[in-house]
């Protein structure tokens, strides 16, 4: 579209009209809502196709593939070493002990010695080597300490943005931190640590159970290469003895010994090229350090890789060699998780924590973990542990949990665990001071420290746990049922004045605030009798509306907070109890008519002003008490002049007509002021569609009860419009609408409303509606009309505040005034 300037202003003029229209149809409190426009049917996004199309191969599978060759050449050389072993002992030594050279036995029974003990202390020797692996203090203790000194780090910087106010409180919290510290470094341990064990009480450093295995691989190397040695020299001097012409019992006896010594010498290279092959690829390739970088698990997975790969060799060794290809770090990690051992339960939450939050795998992890009932139940045990020791154990499985939780199907299996929402509620720890003045019951702290650091990292979990649970109904009722639950929530909605407005404040505290205001909000405006009970608990927490107040008065830095925290007003507002409440709750509506006809702002913080007009006009349906409140403000010409204004015009309408229907007779003489607005409103019915039309029809219909037939003809005037225009248009709504419209649904009763008013003004308006077939359009009405019309609100697809006039009531009286001579 060619617009003719230079400057993209009719660009800029073509966005506004959009974000206009958007404001006007978008979906509010006033329709129903199905389940499939709020996206609740499925978490599914298009972005799942390519998730689960991209078919990435396991890293993992070049450790199983390597373990199973691994385990070929070493069945393959103990195959061989057992069949020499027999010959040897059935051949050589029982057929021709007597008659054998006496280097020929000896270096046959040193052989024999050799591989016997290394063919049957091998599996001694995985399992030393498998020991070896379990602990955090061998290989992977330095990539431990690396990872706690960067968790240091961190804390130090937050630290240093968020400084103590109080320094004795600081040195207290010192105090209190080191000797938290000395407690944990002098608790006792009641097990050996396996790695850690002396087997012999001489020189026990040498005999500590992890060098143990080093010392049987040695002992492995040097016993092949003994045993090629002696082979080789053998075969290559073929000194058997000499055999005398005649002497059959050393006939064969040159044949047995080849065949001995060629079967030993084939066992011992098999079983050094097998150890060439490991080096190779342990240690030349870095296998082990390539899988981990694959798996994305950091500086420590190097523990978690090299335990998994000794478990799959074991496996290929001591059962089939295709038992290590059935493994896989996610079921392996299950496993470990099971355990007892505190060790391998790091390990494993580890690995599903790295998963889980991996794109390449979290997929098939989280589906793995959530048909598996008794991992996630473990999981959710481990919410409960407050042990120190155990608080990264604890900070692993709510992170695999928060993540798990947003799968719909999986968090319903997560909510349908006995105790999980205790278990969740258990994260969430606000740190209390009493205040000095008697009226005040508490004031929150959050402290960056590295006492309360962990607490803090819980608190954020354990939000985004129940913010992902609470998209499903149930699990809304669940989370509300729980004692103590939804008041812990409701705590962390507090954010004082000092913290709205820093401009260097915490973006996690912010967060905090954020995510439990987004819970909130999602259980004030859950449908049923569920969200009927849970906005009447949550409403009756005294401090739920004065922590939403103090945001919209300080928060004007995050619009975002304003908006979760109007939206949850809107949905409270869905009960009588609550609605006198927030108007009860004092500077409330002074708060959210600022927002509303805040001037110059943003255009992202439109959709906080268009959540403030939405609250308002909820809060003044069917509330006489606040309808008062909002006159006494003197906002009524700020409201008529909002009506021109295409960003608040639709709720600024739904205000004024709300004001007129409820104010009672006490407040007429303030209601004629909204009688300047006629003009407008009538200009918007003649003109407008869909929404605004809606509201604007509504309005007329109520505001023209404050004036003289002499006052509605000046008015018409005014607008440039004939009645006869308006009452062509009305039918022509009706002929428009022949079914009561989901978007709006209450279009048809306002036109007859204002129908009526025009037919009681003027005797001449009846004849005009007859001639324009008024009366076959309301028989259309009769036969057509349902539920939908019948409610000022809905709370999804349920109808809420039944109309006090039903709509055949209003037809009847607009039939008999066209009967009428």
């Amino acid at each position: 579209m060619d617009c003719g300037t230079s400057d993209g202003s009719c660009v800029r003029l073509q966005i506004t009209e959009l974000k206009s229209k958007l404001s006007e149809t978008g979906s509010t409190i006033y329709e129903p809502r199905t389940s499939i426009e709020k996206g609740e049917s499925s978490n599914f996004t298009p972005d799942d196709f390519s998730t689960r199309n991209n078919n990435h191969s396991a890293p993992e599978q070049k450790l199983t593939l390597f373990a199973l060759r691994l385990a070929v050449l070493e069945k393959a050389a103990t195959g061989l070493g057992t069949l020499g072993f027999i010959w040897a002992t059935v051949v050589l030594l029982g057929g021709f002990a007597i008659t054998l050279d006496k280097t020929d036995f000896w270096f046959i029974t040193i052989i024999l010695l050799i591989e016997g003990t290394r063919i049957f202390s091998r599996s001694h020797e995985l399992e030393w080597q498998h020991q070896a692996t379990w602990s955090i203090a061998d290989a992977g203790i330095n990539s431990f300490r690396a990872i706690r000194s960067n968790s240091r780090c961190m804390i130090k910087t937050v630290k240093s943005i968020f400084r103590p106010i109080v320094k004795s409180s600081q040195h207290g919290r010192e105090i209190t931190r080191n000797r938290k510290l000395e407690i944990q470094k002098k608790a006792p341990s009641r097990v050996w640590t396996t790695t850690d064990v002396p087997l012999l009480p001489y020189a026990p450093w040498v005999f500590l159970s992890r060098n143990v295995s080093k010392l049987l691989y040695w002992l492995q190397l040097v016993s092949a290469s003994a045993c090629v040695g002696l082979s080789l020299v053998k075969l290559v001097k073929h000194n058997y003895g000499e055999v005398a012409k005649g002497d059959t019992d050393k006939r064969n006896r040159q044949s047995a010994l080849n065949i001995f010594y060629s079967l030993a010498l084939a066992e011992a290279l098999l079983f050094l090229l097998e150890k060439a092959y490991w080096e190779w690829k342990v240690i030349y390739c870095r296998l082990l350090e390539e899988v981990n970088k694959e798996s994305e698990l950091g500086p420590s997975g190097m523990v978690s890789i090299r335990r998994f790969f000794y478990d799959a060799y074991s496996r290929c060794v001591t059962g089939s060699i295709f038992d290590g290809l059935k493994m896989d770090m996610v079921s392996f990690a299950m496993d470990l998780l099971a355990s007892n051992s505190p060790d391998e339960q790091l390990i494993g939450a580890q690995i599903l924590r790295k998963f889980a939050s991996n794109d390449r795998f979290a997929d098939d992890t989280l589906q793995k973990i959530g048909i598996t009932i008794s991992v996630m139940e473990r999981l959710v045990e481990m919410l409960n542990w407050k042990d120190p020791q155990e608080e990264e154990i604890r900070h692993s499985a709510a992170e695999i949990l928060s993540r798990l939780a947003g799968k719909k199907q999986n968090s319903l299996r997560v909510a349908g665990i006995p105790g999980a929402m205790e278990s969740i509620s258990s994260l969430l720890c606000v740190s209390r001071t009493s205040t000095a003045a008697s009226d005040e019951i508490f004031e929150k702290k959050i402290i960056f420290d590295n006492e309360n650091y962990g607490l803090w990292t819980f608190n954020h979990l354990g939000l985004l746990i129940l913010k992902k649970l609470a998209h499903d109904h149930d699990n809304c009722g669940k989370i509300g049922n729980t004692r103590g639950l939804l008041p812990k929530i409701i705590d962390f909605t507090h954010a004082g004045e000092r913290l709205l407005k820093d401009d260097k404040a915490s973006p996690s505290q912010i967060l905090t605030v954020k995510r439990s205001l987004q819970v909130v909000r999602m259980l004030a405006s859950t449908t049923g009798a569920t969200g009927k009970q849970l906005r009447k608990e949550i409403s009756e927490v005294v401090l739920t509306i004065s922590n939403i107040r103090d945001i919209l008065r300080c928060g004007e830095k995050h619009p975002m907070l304003q908006k979760l925290g109007i939206e949850i007003l809107t949905s409270l507002a869905l009960e009588e109890d609550a609605t006198e409440r927030i108007g009860g709750t004092g500077g409330i509506f002074k708060e959210l008519f600022n927002i509303f006809f805040k001037q110059e702002i943003p255009d992202n913080q439109n959709q906080v002003k268009i959540a403030a007009g939405e609250a308002l006009s909820m809060l003044a349906l069917e509330s006489k008490s606040n309808c008062h409140r909002i006159l006494k403000l003197n906002v009524t010409e700020q409201l008529v002049s909002a009506l021109e204004i295409p960003l608040l015009r639709v709720n600024a309408a739904r205000i004024l007509r709300n004001l007129c229907s409820y104010s009672g007779s006490h407040s007429f003489d303030k209601l004629r002021e909204i009688t300047t607005a006629t003009p407008t409103v009538l200009k918007a019915i003649m003109e407008a569609e869909n929404k605004l039309q809606e509201v604007m029809i509504g309005l007329a219909a109520q505001v023209f009860r404050y004036m003289t037939s002499e006052e509605s003809s000046s008015m018409f005037e005014r607008a440039g419009i004939r009645e006869a225009e308006l009452a062509r248009a009305l039918v022509q709504i009706l002929k428009k609408n022949p079914y009561p419209p989901i978007k709006i649904p209450r279009i048809r009763r306002f036109t007859i409303e204002l129908a009526i008013w025009m037919m009681r003004d003027k005797d001449t308006n009846i004849q005009m509606f007859r001639d324009l077939g008024m009366e076959k359009e309301l028989e259309n009405v009769i036969e057509t009309t349902s539920e939908l019309e019948s409610f000022n609100m809905f709370s999804g697809t349920v109808g809420i505040s039944r109309h006090s006039t039903t709509i055949h009531s209003l037809v009847e009286t607009a039939m008999q005034l066209l009967e009428t001579e």
